[in-house]
């Protein structure tokens, strides 16, 4: 019984973690969920179809792998070793991509030139509204109050989700 109620409650969280990552595709990634399977990763047997016992199967083993004591729960010590290296792996790609991007000379290193040639004085450009080549006092409380205002919205947004 014990092991119907887990692998139930672990269907529930996949479930609800395929309904996030809708969720989180919708809204461009931004809500930090990790990777989904791929098809042929739920795929087990590469039968063209993902069954009940394949999902199960599938929980299981990120159940496991979570469960790194083997006592058949997961601690709380367990899911945030869990939820720091997957949070880990997601930094590694976006400091490879940020790499990729700016890496002028290809050292495999990022130096404060590289990292000022893409905005090019854009802020600047943003924020001087009056076209005298620098932000005034009020020209960045402008702006601020502007992004303040941006963020919130994007905040009771999410709130109302």
């Amino acid at each position: 019984m014990k092991k119907t109620l887990l692998i139930a409650g672990l269907a529930g969280a996949i479930i609800a973690g395929g309904i996030g990552q809708g969720i989180a595709k919708e809204h461009k990634g931004k809500m930090g969920q990790g990777q989904r399977p791929s098809f042929e990763e739920l795929d087990a047997n590469s039968d063209g179809k993902i069954t009940a016992e394949e999902m199960t199967a599938h929980m299981q083993a990120r159940f496991d792998g979570a469960d790194t004591d083997g006592d058949g729960a997961v601690s709380r010590d367990e899911l945030i070793a869990r939820m720091t290296a997957k949070h880990a792996e997601r930094i590694a790609r976006r400091a490879d991509h940020m790499i990729e991007r700016h890496d002028a000379n290809k050292d495999g290193k990022l130096d404060v030139t590289e990292m000022q040639q893409r905005k090019k004085g854009g802020m600047i450009k943003r924020m001087d509204t009056d076209g005298d080549g620098a932000i005034s006092k009020e020209e960045f409380d402008a702006m601020h109050a502007k992004h303040g205002k941006h963020h919130d919205k994007k905040k009771r947004n999410k709130n109302n989700d």
